[in-house]
């Protein structure tokens, strides 16, 4: 779904996930030098990494946020989004179809 989308509109797609803070920090600065657009959902560090939310506010290349869920309708620690404000667009709520709706957006 995710690939299809990408290559209609002449992208590649590389899906990483990892556990580590360090290794989403690594990965977002990578993808400034390499990317043309970061699609990110976060997790757990949408709402505690502020190491996250820098490395993200330093690339110079477009941001969409995704969750499967709306944390907004979740518990209240939850409410709050460090990666709201460096991105372009929060797309929440839509489950797995909102990272095609994040790749479409990248692409407007």
């Amino acid at each position: 779904m995710c690939h299809e989308a990408a290559q209609k509109a002449g992208f590649a797609v590389d899906f990483r996930q990892s556990n580590h803070e360090g290794d989403l920090i690594d990965w977002v600065q990578e993808a400034g030098r390499n990317a043309a657009g970061i699609i990110i959902n976060a997790g757990g560090y949408t709402h505690t990494s502020v190491a996250l939310h820098d490395a993200l506010k330093a690339v110079k290349i477009p941001i969409i946020e995704v969750h499967l869920s709306d944390p907004k309708t979740r518990e209240k620690f939850r409410h709050h989004s460090f990666i709201e404000p460096v991105a372009k667009k929060s797309i929440v709520g839509k489950g797995a179809k909102g990272y095609v709706l994040a790749i479409e957006a990248l692409v407007a």
